[in-house]
């Protein structure tokens, strides 16, 4: 029997050890969980998440539909431009074939000129030149007048040239002279310093 307890319809002591077990006071549990605000809280934060997740995505994905959208419109537009150039070079291949024709008809024209011209001087006697000397001194000397041959030899310097890069003009390389100089300006400056 605890202390200060009495038996019947009396009443307890008010004894300030009454509610003491023989081990020292009783331990009240409380009920595990959440209080009410807490779940509350909680709720309100899943809700905004989810909420907020939601909004989310449909932004990105509208993002993302715009930005396919615009990479298609500029691979079209690149398509155009490819098409435009390609017709473009057609073109200039075409007038480029034309004008060789017309410089190759100009050319036999020539060397037929200068055969019939020089065709008198041919199998006069003895030591005269033959005739296929003669039709080929006309075409060495018409057909190095063309000009078509240095032609050939800009357009050959020319995809040379543009294979290798910007050469010394190369941005790259301007930025590795412009940072070497900047370090050994700032570590020269240190050096100074350092002196002081």
């Amino acid at each position: 029997m605890a202390a200060g307890m009495a038996f019947g319809n009396s009443a307890a002591d008010a004894s300030p050890y009454a509610d003491e077990g023989p081990y020292g006071a009783l331990v009240v549990h409380k009920k595990a969980g959440l209080t009410r605000r807490g779940k509350v809280a909680i709720a309100v934060a899943g809700v905004a998440v989810i909420g907020g997740g939601t909004i989310w995505f449909q932004v990105h994905s509208a993002a993302v539909a715009k930005d396919e959208k615009e990479a298609a419109a500029l691979q079209i537009q690149m398509k155009k431009l490819e098409l435009e150039e390609m017709r473009i070079r057609n073109e200039q291949a075409s007038s480029d074939n034309k004008a060789a024709a017309a410089s190759a008809e100009k050319i036999q024209a020539a060397v037929d000129k200068c055969v019939k011209d020089s065709f008198g001087q041919t199998d006069k006697g003895y030591g005269s030149p033959p005739r296929s000397a003669v039709v080929a001194d006309c075409k060495q000397q018409y057909e190095t007048t063309d000009g078509s041959g240095m032609q050939a030899a800009g357009n050959v310097q020319d995809a040379a040239g543009n294979a290798g890069g910007d050469g010394i003009n190369s941005p790259a390389l301007l930025g590795l002279v412009a940072g070497g100089g900047l370090a050994i300006a700032v570590f020269a400056r240190k050096g100074k310093k350092a002196d002081a």
